[in-house]
C-alpha cells in the first residue's frame, strides 16, 4: 500500500518566508537562481506597524482577504529591481579588473527630500561638521538668516531620525541627506538651537526696521502739529466753506472733519473751468502766498503713508514672544552637558544685550502710539473712527491734489499772459497799419 502524495508546497511573498519556502520546495519547483537572496532597492514608504479597527490595514489582515493578494514573482522582482549589478554588467566588470565597482549609497529617507536636501547642501558649500560646529557657537557670520532657514526645513523628523537609529550597516555608505541627519542628531534639540541662530540672526535688523518705522511716526506727528503753513491753509478752507454754507445749517462752523479736504476737487465752478481746489490756490497765492509751500513741512507724509500699525504690533509681538524663547532655550541649553558649553555662553551674553534693546524698543513703541492717536485728536478726530492710517492717507491725498491744481493755475496763468501778449501785439501791428493808411496820399 502506498500513502497519499503529499500537498505541494505553499510559497507566500513575506521576506521572512521566502527563504524556508525554497528549501522546502522540490528542485523542479525552486527558482532558477542562487540559494542566496539578491538585494533588493528599497521603497522609501512610512511603515504602518499597528493596523487601526476599521481601517484598509485591518480588513487586509482576515485570511479571506489574504488568499485574495496576488503571488509575487521574487524572480521577475530580482531581476528587475535588484541593487547587483546585471549578469552581463557584472561579466564585463570582471573584464576591466583596473576599475574598481562603485559603491552603491544606502538611502533610507524619501528620494524627493533626499534629493532637495543636497541642493540646500550644495548651496552652503561647507564641511557639515563644521556647519554643525558655527550652529552651536551661535556664529552668524558662516550662515545667512536664509540658509539657516532651510536648515530647520531639512532638521530630521522623529520617523527619520528612528529609521537612521535603526540602521546597523556601515554608516560611510549612507547618502549624503543621511549623513546630514545623522551630523544633525548629534546637536540635542537641533531645530530650536537653529531657530535661535535664525532670530539672532535677524534681530538686529528687525529691530532697526521697527525703529525706523515708530521714530516715522513720531516726527510725522511732530511736523503736521508744528506746521504753521498747514494750519494757514486749514482756515482758508474753513473761511471758504463757511462763506459757501453762509445762511445754511453747515454755515458757522468751527472746523470740519478731515475727509472735507478731498471733497474741495468735486466742486466745479459755473463755468466748469475751475474747482474749489483750483479757488484755494488761486486765494492763497493773491493773499498768502508765503504758505504755497506748505508741503514742504512735511516731509515724513510720504513714508509714513506706508506704514500700518496693525504690522508694527506683530513685528513688537514676534521680537517679545522671540526674545521669551531665547530665555527658555538659555535655561534648557544649561544641562545640555559640554557639548553646549559654547552656545550657551554665547547665548546668554546675546540675550543680555537683546533685552536691553527690547526695552528700549518697547519705550519708543509706547510712544510711537500715543503720537498716531494724537495725530488724530489735532484734526478733532478720534483715532478709532479715523485712525492714524486714514489721517495720513487723507493728508497725502490733499497734498498731491493741492499740487496738481496749483501747477495747473500757473499753467493757465502762463497761457492767459501770452494770449494776452499775442493779442497786443496784433493790436500794435493793427494801430501802425491804421497810421500808414491814414499818411498815403
Amino acid at each position: 500500500m502506498f500513502s497519499a502524495p503529499p500537498p505541494p508546497p505553499t510559497f507566500s511573498f513575506g521576506a521572512k518566508d521566502r527563504g524556508s519556502a525554497r528549501s522546502r520546495s522540490p528542485r523542479s519547483l525552486r527558482p532558477t537562481q542562487s540559494s542566496k537572496r539578491t538585494p533588493l532597492k528599497p521603497l522609501h514608504w512610512v511603515k504602518v506597524s499597528r493596523a487601526t479597527q476599521g481601517s484598509l490595514w485591518a480588513e487586509t489582515q482576515k485570511s479571506d482577504e489574504a488568499s485574495r493578494t496576488p503571488e509575487i514573482d521574487i524572480s521577475e522582482l530580482e531581476s528587475l529591481f535588484s541593487v547587483a549589478m546585471p549578469n552581463m554588467e557584472a561579466k564585463r566588470a570582471r573584464q576591466r579588473p583596473s576599475v574598481a565597482a562603485k559603491q552603491e549609497k544606502v538611502l533610507l529617507i524619501d528620494l524627493q527630500r533626499s534629493k532637495n536636501c543636497e541642493i540646500m547642501l550644495r548651496n552652503i558649500k561647507m564641511p557639515l561638521p563644521d556647519l554643525m560646529d558655527s550652529v552651536l557657537a551661535l556664529d552668524d557670520s558662516i550662515v545667512d538668516g536664509d540658509q539657516v532657514d532651510y536648515l530647520i526645513k531639512f532638521c530630521p523628523t522623529k520617523e527619520e531620525m528612528e529609521l537612521l537609529k535603526g540602521f546597523t550597516g556601515n554608516k560611510e555608505n549612507l547618502g549624503k541627506c543621511e549623513q546630514f541627519f545623522l551630523e544633525m542628531m548629534k546637536v540635542p534639540r537641533v531645530e530650536s538651537k537653529l531657530r535661535i541662530l535664525s532670530f539672532k540672526i535677524k534681530f538686529l535688523t528687525q529691530v532697526a526696521d521697527l525703529k525706523n518705522s515708530l521714530n516715522t511716526i513720531n516726527s510725522v506727528a511732530e511736523e503736521v502739529r508744528n506746521s504753521v503753513k498747514l494750519k494757514r491753509v486749514m482756515q482758508t478752507i474753513l473761511s471758504l466753506g463757511n462763506a459757501l454754507n453762509q445762511g445754511t445749517a453747515r454755515g458757522s462752523a468751527v472746523g470740519f472733519r478731515l475727509d472735507s479736504l478731498l471733497k474741495l476737487i468735486d466742486i466745479r465752478a459755473r463755468n466748469n473751468r475751475m474747482t474749489l481746489m483750483h479757488y484755494l490756490c488761486k486765494v492763497l497765492s493773491e493773499k498768502l502766498p508765503e504758505v504755497l509751500d506748505f508741503n514742504k513741512d512735511l516731509t515724513y507724509l510720504e513714508p509714513a503713508s506706508k506704514i500700518q500699525l496693525k504690522e508694527l504690533a506683530e513685528e513688537m509681538q514676534a521680537i517679545t514672544k522671540g526674545l521669551e524663547k531665547v530665555e527658555q532655550e538659555l535655561t534648557t541649553s544649561e544641562k545640555d552637558g559640554p557639548g553646549s558649553e559654547i552656545f550657551y555662553k554665547k547665548l546668554k551674553e546675546f540675550l543680555a544685550d537683546a533685552q536691553a534693546e527690547g526695552r528700549s524698543l518697547a519705550f519708543l513703541y509706547s510712544t510711537a502710539g500715543k503720537s498716531a492717536d494724537s495725530l488724530a485728536h489735532y484734526f478733532g478726530e478720534d483715532p478709532v473712527r479715523c485712525p492714524f492710517e486714514q489721517v495720513v492717507s487723507t493728508l497725502l491725498s490733499f497734498v498731491k491734489t493741492f499740487e496738481r491744481a496749483h501747477a495747473e493755475n500757473l499753467r493757465q496763468m502762463e497761457l492767459e499772459k501770452k494770449r494776452a501778449q499775442m493779442e497786443a501785439e496784433r493790436e500794435k501791428v493793427k494801430a501802425a497799419a491804421h497810421k500808414e493808411d491814414l499818411l498815403e496820399p
